[in-house]
């Protein structure tokens, strides 16, 4: 083969994966639903129980409990403070603690602390619209 049919093999190949790429690539907006609140997490007692949805809850899952959000809506959690985020489903109720908005799976928590040790964290939440 020679050099020119190469690089345009290789052209085509590039430009052929990255516009399919393009295309699958879904955009989905979010409003803001609440800004400055607060998240904590579930303790690890409450594995393997089910939730107020009736799915068995995990703290290995991205999802999170509200007490008016719709089971099945999906919320953007971002931490105030590094502006990390990560996307739940909401498949529960609570919290039930005062001051507190949302409660969080440890590995939603965790993929936004900016503090391991933190029981709470300062939050906005978006909800995803599709």
């Amino acid at each position: 083969m020679n050099l020119r049919y190469s690089i345009f093999i290789i052209l085509t190949v590039v430009c052929f994966t990255s516009c399919k790429t393009a295309n699958n690539v879904k955009h989905t907006k979010t409003s803001l639903y609440k800004n400055e609140v607060f998240a904590c997490y579930y303790h690890n007692k409450f594995n393997g129980r089910k939730t107020a949805s009736g799915a068995i809850f995990s703290n290995n899952k991205l999802t999170a409990a509200h007490k008016s959000l719709n089971f099945g809506t999906k919320v953007k959690v971002t931490n105030i403070k590094n502006n990390k985020s990560v996307i739940v489903t909401i498949n529960d109720r609570g919290p039930f603690t005062k001051g507190l908005e949302i409660d969080l799976s440890k590995k939603a928590f965790d993929a936004i602390s900016h503090d391991k040790k933190a029981g709470k964290l300062n939050v906005k939440l978006e909800l995803m619209n599709d």
